[in-house]
C-alpha cells in the first residue's frame, strides 16, 4: 500500500483514548498482551440482560495501531454482542491476510487496512478485540 502507516487519522484516534478509563462495577474484566511487542490492552465491560455490551472501558499501553484499534472498538461496540465482536475480529483478520476487505460495519476499520503489509503490527490490532472477548468470557463465569 502506498499510504503511510501512521497517518493523521490513525494518530488522532490513538490519542482519543481516555488514559484511566474504568467502570465502577464491571461484569467482566480482562487484559490481552502481545508477547511480540509487549503491548497491553485492559478491558472492563457491562453486559445487558440481552447479552449486548452496555458499557466499555479500555485502557491501552500499546503502539499507535493498537490504540487506534482500541479507540475504534470503544467508539462502536456498545449494543454489540460477543458474536458480533467475534465476527468483526475475524473480518479484520481476513482483511489483514489479504482475503477480503475490512468489515464495513464500522467505517474507521478501513484505517487499519494500511497495516496489511506489516504483519508484525497485526497482533496489536487484535489486542483490543481479544481483551473485550476475554472480558465477555469473564462476565459469563462471574
Amino acid at each position: 500500500m502506498s499510504a503511510p502507516l501512521y497517518n493523521r487519522e490513525i494518530l488522532r484516534l490513538a490519542a482519543s483514548l481516555v488514559p484511566d478509563d474504568r467502570l465502577e462495577n464491571p461484569d467482566g474484566v480482562a487484559q490481552a498482551r502481545s508477547p511480540l511487542c509487549g503491548s497491553r490492552i485492559y478491558a472492563e465491560i457491562l453486559v445487558a440482560p440481552s447479552g449486548a455490551l452496555s458499557a466499555l472501558a479500555i485502557r491501552a499501553s500499546a503502539c499507535a495501531l493498537g490504540q487506534t484499534s482500541a479507540a475504534i472498538l470503544r467508539a462502536n461496540a456498545l449494543g454489540q454482542t460477543v458474536e458480533t465482536i467475534t465476527d468483526i475480529r475475524a473480518g479484520i483478520a481476513s482483511a489483514l491476510a489479504g482475503e477480503g476487505e475490512m468489515p464495513a460495519i464500522w467505517p474507521d476499520l478501513q484505517l487499519l487496512a494500511l497495516a496489511r503489509d506489516h504483519k508484525a503490527r497485526h497482533a496489536a490490532i487484535f489486542l483490543p478485540f481479544d481483551a473485550v472477548l476475554a472480558a465477555f468470557a469473564d462476565a459469563v463465569k462471574s
